[in-house]
C-alpha cells in the first residue's frame, strides 16, 4: 500500500517588493519613531565638500513603460578627486564631507527619484586605465528577485566616455545611451528601464 506523504505545495518565490521601500525608508512611508531620519536620505555632501553640486533625477519604468512608484534606489560613487569613502580605499583619503552613498525611494505620485550629490572624479579600472566619471545604481522593486546594478555616466564627458574601459566593451553600441545621464546645468536626468526596447544595461555586480 502506497503511503500518502502529504507533500506541501511549493511556496511562491520571494521578491524584493512591494514592501522593501517601507522597511528601508520608514519615515518616507509615514512610519514615524523608528529612525529620526531615513538612512541615506538628504544630500550626500556637507557644506565643506569639494566638487560640483549636481542633482540626479529620473524615474524607473517597467516593461510596459509605466513608472514604478514603489521602487527603491541606492547610489554610491567616488568623491570629486576619484576617491571612495570606504575602508578598502588605499589610494588616499576621501573627502570627509562627502558620504559617497545615498538611498531614495521613488515618489508615490509620479515615480521620480532625486539624489543631491557632487560630480565624481575619475577612478582607475582594474588594469589602471581611468574610467569616466560615473555613479553606480542599485535598484529593487516589486517583481525583482535580486537587486539590479547599473551605472550612470555623464553626457558632458564625451571624450572620457569614448575611452572608458567598460563602455568600450559593450558590443551593441546602440545600447550605450541607456547608461548616459543627460546633463542640463546642474541637473542630470537618468531614466532606468527594466525591460522593453530601451532596457537599461545591467551588470552582474
Amino acid at each position: 500500500m502506497v503511503q500518502d506523504l502529504g507533500l506541501l505545495k511549493e511556496s511562491a518565490s520571494q521578491t524584493a517588493g512591494p514592501y522593501v521601500h517601507i522597511g528601508l525608508t520608514p519615515n518616507f512611508s509615514d512610519i514615524r519613531g523608528v529612525y529620526e531620519t531615513d538612512l541615506g536620505s538628504g544630500p550626500l555632501y556637507n557644506d565643506g565638500a569639494k566638487g560640483e553640486r549636481i542633482t540626479i533625477t529620473g524615474r524607473v519604468f517597467d516593461g510596459a513603460g509605466m513608472p514604478l512608484r514603489d521602487a527603491l534606489l541606492e547610489i554610491w560613487q567616488a568623491d570629486a578627486d576619484g576617491l571612495y569613502n570606504s575602508p578598502s580605499e588605499h589610494r588616499g583619503k576621501a573627502d570627509p564631507n562627502f558620504a559617497g552613498w545615498g538611498r531614495c525611494p521613488t515618489n508615490m505620485d509620479d515615480g521620480t527619484f532625486i539624489f543631491e550629490t557632487i560630480k565624481p572624479g575619475k577612478v582607475p579600472f582594474i588594469d589602471g586605465r581611468p574610467m569616466a566619471p560615473h555613479v553606480t545604481f542599485w535598484i529593487v522593486a516589486r517583481g525583482i528577485n535580486i537587486g539590479l546594478h547599473t551605472r550612470m555616466y555623464f553626457s558632458d564627458e564625451e571624450a572620457a566616455n569614448g575611452a572608458d574601459p567598460i563602455l568600450t566593451r559593450i558590443e551593441h553600441k546602440v545600447r550605450v545611451p541607456t547608461l548616459i545621464g543627460i546633463r542640463n546645468g546642474d541637473i542630470v536626468t537618468f531614466n532606468i528601464h527594466l525591460q522593453g526596447e530601451r532596457e537599461t544595461i545591467f551588470f552582474d555586480s
